[in-house]
């Protein structure tokens, strides 16, 4: 059995003239290891020698697809650019089969895609190897492509676990239920910022600023009612004539002493005015 040296620490008590003092001190512990986990190892090679391939296969078609693109006059940087999409449709879709592993419905889509950018990366590697007039070069290029692409699917399929159908359906059951409260989170929040502009634009109205220069209009009811003619300093005074030309109504009195002021009154003035009218009287 294998064995490695570790150095820790521990807490020990030591004591100078009498008084005692809790002290590191260090200390060497033999710990057996485990064993070698081959498959692990060996499984890490393979994706190791799969992420080297890829990188080999966007390189190279990149190159081709580029070097075909700029045939047709458009800058480097753009047809080399373009170019990378290719290889990256097919790479990306690859990504999404192997989150989507523990579902077979699901990898279905990200495959069949993956299928389709494959194949135009594949044609347009052959179209570029047959203008260079390099067609078998261009059909190796397009083979290693391929063979990246099988030699990724071995590895996810052997990687996958297969689910039973009963825990396939509990796992789609309890994502769909995530799912929902992730959805519904994010419509709550879409109506509480709704909720909140139309709160802003309701307050924004009931503060708007009265457009009638000459102050606040009478109500029907109000039509036989005289305002008042002579001009008044404060809202004091504007209260004060329309109390003693005989209207007690509060609501009244403000409209009619905001009318003989020229701008508007508050409820609340007019209550404290009114009721130290009343204590007067």
């Amino acid at each position: 059995m294998r064995i490695r040296t570790e150095r820790r620490e521990r807490l020990v008590p030591h004591t100078i003239d009498g008084e005692t003092k809790l002290v590191k001190d260090e200390y060497d512990v033999e710990v057996p290891l485990p064993p070698r986990d081959w498959d692990h190892i060996v499984l890490t090679g393979a994706l190791a020698v799969v992420a080297v391939g890829l990188g080999i296969v966007i390189v190279w078609s990149t190159s081709s697809i580029g070097n075909l693109l700029v045939r047709t006059k458009v800058s480097e940087v753009v047809a080399y650019a373009a170019a990378t999409g290719f290889s990256l449709g097919w790479i990306v879709c690859m990504a999404l089969e192997w989150l989507a592993r523990y579902d077979p419905a699901g990898v279905r889509r990200p495959r069949s895609a993956g299928h389709v950018f494959l194949a135009a990366d594949m044609a347009a590697v052959c179209v570029h190897g047959w203008l260079a007039d390099t067609f078998a070069v261009g059909v190796i290029g397009a083979v290693l492509s391929g063979g990246a692409k099988a030699l990724y699917t071995l590895v996810l399929d052997h990687q996958a676990a297969p689910l039973d159908a009963r825990t396939q359906q509990w796992v789609a059951i309890k994502r769909a239920e995530v799912g929902g409260r992730l959805a519904l989170g994010a419509a709550r929040r879409q109506l509480t910022r709704v909720e909140s502009r139309a709160a802003a634009e309701e307050a924004a109205i009931r503060t708007a600023p009265d457009t009638d220069p000459d102050g606040p209009d009478l109500d029907e009811g109000d039509a036989e009612v005289v305002p008042i003619k002579r001009p008044v300093k404060d809202a004091k005074a504007a209260v004060k004539d329309v109390w003693d030309s005989g209207f007690h109504d509060e609501d009244l009195i403000r409209r009619l002493a905001s009318k003989a002021l020229g701008r508007e009154i508050s409820a609340e003035t007019v209550s404290r005015y009114v009721r130290a009218l009343k204590v007067g009287a």
